[in-house]
């Protein structure tokens, strides 16, 4: 959480946060966005805020970044996820949805283009509910698979929609799941309930955390870190 938001000019609310173990200035751009630094108690707010100030270009440069992932990101229909197949196109009057077994069809009314708020956060979620009803039709079943072949052990799974990461796993062994997960490949889902699977018995991300990872991803932790980084804007939309 932020000491202080300073507003920074042509790039909008920097947040600044002193930070006990900080042995220099951290500037950082994570999804959201959220333009953060971070610094140690030596420091003041306002030798903080000049700091982003002197790196505006490269913050520029990563917020562009993440408008043309979120763009990149945007579902083309008709579109395929794990077991639906969805569709939009105009009808009438109304926003409504049909489903007839796995094939859903969105409808929106005629006056409206599909590029519109309206539609985008209508359609945006139905698809909610769709990846919601997948992933409790998945997750949790894939989940015990993986603790059973490789011999972890959890106490409960829950399912939640949220903007900050893909998993999480408390100290009394509780894994949360992000719905969002079912946008992305069967192997980085993996990889995910893996990671979470590793904390159950190691709590932070330490070298004998990476060591387990990577034994359980045939010594692919960098390579799979590094594509599922690539989907940052799925688990934040």
């Amino acid at each position: 959480m932020a000491d202080k938001v300073v507003m920074l000019p042509g790039v909008g609310n920097v947040n600044l946060s002193r930070n006990g173990r900080s042995r220099g200035m951290k500037l950082s751009v994570r999804p959201g966005p959220k333009i953060l630094v971070s610094f140690p108690p030596g420091v003041t707010f306002s030798e903080a805020a000049n700091f982003a100030l002197q790196h505006k270009d490269w913050i520029i440069g990563q917020l562009n970044k993440f408008q043309m992932n979120a763009s990149s990101c945007k579902p083309e229909f008709p579109m395929k996820t794990k077991f639906h197949t969805v569709n939009i196109q105009p009808d009438g009057e109304k926003f409504s949805v049909k489903q007839k077994k796995f094939e859903i069809n969105i409808f929106f009314p005629s006056i409206l283009s599909p590029e519109s708020e309206q539609v985008s956060g209508f359609v945006g979620k139905v698809l909610d509910s769709i990846y919601l009803w997948e992933a409790r039709h998945y997750l949790p079943a894939r989940l015990a698979k993986l603790a059973g072949l490789h011999g972890f052990s959890y106490r409960r799974v829950s399912l939640r929609n949220n903007r900050s990461n893909w998993g999480s796993c408390s100290s009394r062994g509780n894994i949360s799941l992000n719905i969002k997960l079912m946008k992305l490949p069967d192997h980085l889902i993996d990889f995910v309930l893996l990671h979470e699977l590793v904390h159950t018995r190691i709590r932070n991300h330490g070298p004998e955390f990476k060591s387990m990872l990577d034994h359980l991803t045939d010594g692919r932790r960098k390579e799979l870190s590094a594509e599922i980084r690539k989907y940052s804007t799925l688990a934040n939309s």
